[in-house]
């Protein structure tokens, strides 16, 4: 959700779209504090409208998730979703 404030170390992201989407050919990242962009690996076991990942070793600080996806009707959506990890 964005805006969300965790204190773990670790998050499943799951994002959930009101169309399959072409797993091959989205994308998922994870933007740290410093400005780095980490990609993340997207699971390939997850229904054909969701894309889902594991977010590990977070330290405190301000993140985005940034995902671009392609749907199967050949549309590329993409944005960005803010959170944070708290102390």
């Amino acid at each position: 959700m964005a805006g969300a404030v965790l204190k773990q170390k670790e998050t499943a992201i799951e994002l959930r779209f009101n169309s399959r989407i072409d797993h091959r050919r989205s994308r998922l990242f994870l933007i740290r504090p410093d400005g780095t962009r980490f990609e993340l690996a997207i699971s390939d076991q997850t229904r054909p409208d969701i894309m889902a990942a594991r977010a590990t070793e977070l330290t405190p600080g301000g993140y985005r998730i940034r995902w671009q996806v392609l749907s199967v009707d050949g549309h590329i959506t993409r944005g960005d979703i803010p959170f944070r990890v708290a102390q």
